[in-house]
């Protein structure tokens, strides 16, 4: 208690509500209706290990990954929705940027023509809210030393197998052929995107079907590039997006191809038979965005509590 009574402290987290506050008037201003969402599921929605399982009286549940499934059925009542909210990783991880339990700033479109349309929803949103933290948390930026960066017109964007290109040649970093991008990768586009674009932000779009999620819509008939994309921030992701499958048939053809059981999904499943409209959506780590645009050494000092592999108390 005592440490967040300084003032270094107590002003990150000022910008941090203010951030929070930022994010609800603009999508509010943008057309779309806040939505609450359970955090305590009977199926998975990203699925892999990465779950924390409890016990719900006298069956298994598991706490949100993310609000995926219960944002896309809300679409189809209201076409554009947002929350703001806690999710919940079970990774491992002894790193500056992971915590296990974070508040993600989720949003779903419907009505959408590609991705494009998702990607150019987030780039005023992210304008509009650093517009917004500049001016309502000028005292708190100056009193921490900081300049609140520019969140440009149109964000360059660029696939990701020619970012890896980019990355090889102009870097001489190789990143693996078993990961999608690795950290490094990530610091080395954003430095190609701040030294040819000016940008601290740069899109990387078409990840591989094979490292999306089941209603991620694929790039073409071959399932080898998707219409997912992240967002890059200085040196690292902090939005994950795109294009969700809309079509029944589509879906469960996907889920088949990567082995994916119904069992359990069967309420968000029944809501494409009714047609959905063509959408997508994004998640926005709250607390990575405080720590880049702070310049903190670490994600934990943005979480007032955080949580990781050793912390489950303050």
């Amino acid at each position: 208690m005592v440490t967040v009574r300084h003032q270094r402290v107590k002003a990150i987290f000022k910008l941090y509500d203010i951030l929070l506050k930022a994010y609800e008037q603009v999508m509010r201003e943008e057309g779309f209706t806040e939505i609450k969402t359970p955090k305590l599921l009977g199926s998975l929605t990203e699925g892999g290990a990465n779950f924390f399982k409890v016990k719900y009286f006298d069956r298994d549940a598991y706490l949100a990954q993310s609000p995926q499934f219960y944002k896309q059925i809300m679409v189809g009542a209201f076409e554009r929705v947002f929350e703001i909210g806690p999710v919940f990783r079970a990774e491992p991880h002894f790193t500056t940027r992971h915590i296990n339990e974070y508040i993600s700033l989720d949003a779903e479109m419907g009505f959408i023509e590609s991705d494009e349309d998702v990607r150019k929803e987030i780039n005023i949103v992210l304008r509009k809210m650093f517009k917004i933290i500049g001016e309502e948390g000028k005292k708190y930026l100056e009193f921490l030393e900081i300049t609140i960066d520019e969140v440009p017109e149109e964000i360059p964007a660029i696939k990701l197998a020619e970012a890896k290109k980019i990355i090889k040649e102009n870097y001489n970093h190789e990143v693996s052929k078993d990961t999608d991008i690795d950290p490094e990768g990530e610091k080395l586009i954003c430095r190609y995107a701040k030294e040819k674009y000016n940008s601290d932000f740069i899109f990387v779009t078409h990840y591989p079907w094979k490292d999306r999620p089941f209603y991620t819509m694929p790039a073409d008939d071959e399932q080898e590039e998707t219409l997912g994309f992240d967002l890059l921030y200085k040196k690292m992701e902090i939005i994950t997006g795109g294009q969700r499958i809309h079509s029944y048939d589509e879906l469960i053809k996907n889920m088949k191809l990567k082995k994916v059981d119904t069992k359990g999904m069967e309420f968000y499943l029944e809501t494409f038979k009714s047609a959905m409209p063509p959408h997508g959506g994004w998640a926005i780590g709250s607390e990575r965005i405080i720590q880049l645009l702070l310049n903190l050494s670490t994600v934990k000092e943005a979480s007032l509590f955080p949580r990781d592999i050793k912390r489950l108390i303050p």
